[in-house]
Order: C-alpha cells, then structure tokens, then sequence
C-alpha cells in the first residue's frame, strides 16, 4: 500500500508515519499545495496513492481545497471514482458541519484528532486495506 500523509504538524506527521509504515511505504506532505503537487506526481507517473491521510488546517492550502484539487487530478486522468485514491481526513475539527463538508468535498473517512492508531486501523479495514484480525 502507497501513503501519502499530509499534515503540517511535525509530531502528528511522525505518529501517522509509525502507524502506516507498518501496512505499506509512506510519504510526506506538510500542506495541501505539496499534498496535490505529490498526487499529480503520483499520477504522471501511473503509480497513484492508495490511501492519504489529510489534515484539513494547514497553510497555503487546507486540506479540503486540497481534496478537491485531489479529485480534479483523479477526474482529469480519467480515473473512476470506484478506483480513485481513499481519503481519510485528520482533523481537531469535530464539529458536524466540519465533518459533512469534508465527505461533500470527497473524502471516505474522517477522524477526529488525536489520532489514535485503533481508529485508524478500524477506517483502514473498513475502507479494504486490511483483513480483521480477532487477536487485534
């Protein structure tokens, strides 16, 4: 599995990099500007991400312009929305409006920071990343 992790806190960024380098190879994103270019990279280079955890408060470009600048990307490359990149989004945020605008904008999940590593891996199984495990 390819990752991309967008976020422009140092430490939350290292604690989503512990948990995912786990289940697949990892890269890094400080904010939605660097978050798209990755993604059109990726693109360009016909290895697409599978999965990216955004932030949605950044700098230069929150994390939900930067979904939709994202899924612009997917829909300009011609790519389904059955096979477009998963969108887990990161936020302090918790607020339901928050959370509607950011499943509007595209995303297939949301967490609440903390991020804590069981709802994490609950969003990946449930997105089809990971098998459940009962001894988890």
């Amino acid at each position: 599995m390819k990752c991309l992790i967008v976020e422009d806190d140092f430490t939350a960024r290292r604690l989503l990099q512990m948990y995912l380098s786990e289940h697949g190879e990892c890269f890094v994103a400080a904010d939605g500007c660097e978050a798209v270019e990755a993604v059109k990279e990726a693109l360009e280079q016909n290895e697409p991400y599978d999965l990216i955890c955004l932030d949605i408060l950044m700098p230069r470009m929150d994390g939900r312009d930067a979904l939709q600048a994202i899924r612009r990307l997917e829909h300009e490359n011609g790519i389904p929305d059955s096979h477009r990149t998963k969108v887990i989004m990161t936020s302090a945020l918790g607020d339901p409006e928050s959370i509607t605008k950011a499943f509007k904008k595209g995303c297939e999940a949301y967490i609440v920071k903390p991020v804590q590593k069981v709802r994490l891996i609950k969003e990946m199984e449930r997105l089809g990343f990971l098998q459940f495990e009962a001894s988890k």
